[in-house]
């Protein structure tokens, strides 16, 4: 966090900044009201030198209105979207804890893999919150096809409450989006793309499906099924060419192997045709193998993980508030 001077943006008072790249940066902030009502939140605005392009400034605002039809526990939530002055923002909650690439960072230093309940338990979520962001329908009933394209750790967000968040929805698929990504553009981070991604092939629910079998896999394994540099991993990610999971993490169980192996099937066709599909699997170890991990469990695991941080980041709080 990069603490600041609190300054006014709007309805809202800007305390600091939590995060800043790519095309926007994101604040804490506090919402007021009256007879003291007080809200912590999160904002995000695009960048100054961004707000004069046209195609940001439309990619931004039809985020905020796909992320508005997301009401899921497993999504983070949008409370706002709106103009100061010349920036945009959206407004979202507030999460405290840390994303699955910081968690990930942090076992490394220790030398240490997330134990393998915690790694179903948040696959699961994961598989949760998209299945619904998935089968969502507009105030129509016409299903909006949403197909998120960056499921990575940067974008799984674990609350020290032990909450599972599927973050941005910035780049997302959605019939009738007019700022949808084209037949051949390549957006995303390569390492988590399918292989129909990386080729520029269109894309369907399937590819997030092979995304989370990427996060499976780096989870129970402790590295990423594609390394490298960017145009191997491009090839390898092309072909799905990848270390089979029973050689890299002998100890997995072969259940959990063979449902990661058909998650990452090069073929759409030979993939979980849904989450949902995936979901059932999961669960279905989880319940027959004792690895019924939890929110609380996780919580717990996280807070001991990040005990200093979290010290300093509640004592930061507490001076800003």
């Amino acid at each position: 966090m990069v603490v600041a001077e609190a300054s006014t943006f709007g309805k809202y008072e800007l305390l600091e900044r939590i995060a800043y790249g790519g095309m926007a940066e994101l604040h804490l902030a506090r919402l007021a009201g009256d007879r003291g009502f007080e809200k912590l939140v999160a904002v995000k605005r695009i960048l100054p030198h961004y707000t004069a392009q046209a195609e940001v400034v439309e990619g931004f605002i039809e985020e905020a209105k796909l992320a508005a039809h997301l009401q899921h526990e497993n999504i983070v939530q949008i409370y706002d979207f709106g103009r100061a002055g010349p920036d945009y923002f959206i407004a979202m909650e507030y999460l405290a804890g840390k994303d699955l690439r910081r968690v990930i960072a942090k076992l490394g230093t220790l030398d240490m893999r997330l134990p393998l309940a915690h790694s179903l338990y948040i696959a699961a979520r994961v598989c949760a919150g998209l299945e619904y962001a998935h089968e969502l329908s507009d105030y129509g009933g016409r299903c909006l096809n949403i197909v998120h394209r960056d499921i990575s750790p940067q974008n799984v967000f674990i609350t020290y409450g032990g909450q599972v968040k599927i973050l941005d929805f910035g780049i997302a698929k959605a019939s009738g989006r007019p700022t949808a990504t084209q037949t051949g553009e390549l957006k995303g981070k390569v390492a988590y793309m399918s292989p129909e991604q990386v080729t520029g092939q269109s894309v369907d629910r399937r590819s997030d499906v092979f995304a989370v079998g990427l996060l499976l896999y780096e989870l129970v394994a402790g590295r990423r099924a594609f390394e490298g540099e960017q145009m191997a991993i491009m090839r390898r990610l092309a072909a799905a060419e990848f270390p089979p999971l029973a050689e890299v993490a002998p100890d997995v169980p072969a259940p959990v192997e063979r449902l990661v192996q058909r998650a990452l099937a090069r073929d759409p066709d030979r993939r979980y045709a849904t989450c949902g599909e995936l979901l059932e699997d999961v669960e279905g170890f989880r319940g027959h193998a004792g690895q019924r991990g939890t929110g609380p469990a996780l919580a717990e695991f996280l807070q001991w993980l990040f005990s200093e941080e979290r010290v300093a980041e509640q004592q930061t709080l507490s001076r800003l508030i």
